[in-house]
């Protein structure tokens, strides 16, 4: 009876593993489309609970314009995510987009960090740093555009 427990693990194992393969990074693309859909219409919608911190970091462009064509720039990058249109050129937005959303850290560290600690994030910081996690969903989709030459 072990064997054939042993045995059954395996072949649930090894189709978890033919699962994640083969759907992973069409998913993560899905999700990550999602996410930059959902938070570009809240930005073009003006219902965003970021817009004051977007223009209150970008001060050198006009809030309403700047916030509105941030928003905008992040819907393009989730429909050509989404629909897999142009992804070198939609990356390379996406990759813009995100060096900008470190720039609260730099610029407004106030809002980012408690008492002026780089270790102790307020609740902004937070929600910058977990930017890391969609740049490497961006590095894992980006590696699998094909290379000009070679079909892609």
């Amino acid at each position: 009876m072990r064997e054939s427990v042993r045995e059954r693990w395996k072949i649930i194992d090894q189709t978890m593993i033919a699962f994640m393969a083969s759907r992973g990074v069409g998913l993560l693309r899905v999700a990550l489309a999602i996410v930059f859909i959902w938070f570009g219409a809240l930005k073009v919608l003006g219902v965003s609970p970021v817009a004051d911190l977007v223009a209150g970091t970008v001060y050198w462009v006009p809030p309403g314009l700047f916030v509105l064509l941030l928003g905008l720039w992040e819907v393009v990058v989730g429909l050509g995510l989404l629909l897999k249109v142009a992804l070198r050129s939609v990356l390379f937005l996406f990759w813009v987009q995100m060096a900008g959303t470190f720039l609260v850290l730099i610029l407004r560290p106030e809002v980012s960090f408690q008492a002026g600690n780089p270790l102790l994030l307020t609740v902004t910081g937070e929600f910058v740093v977990k930017n890391l996690v969609l740049i490497a969903a961006g590095l894992v989709i980006g590696s699998t555009v094909p290379r000009k030459g070679n079909g892609g």
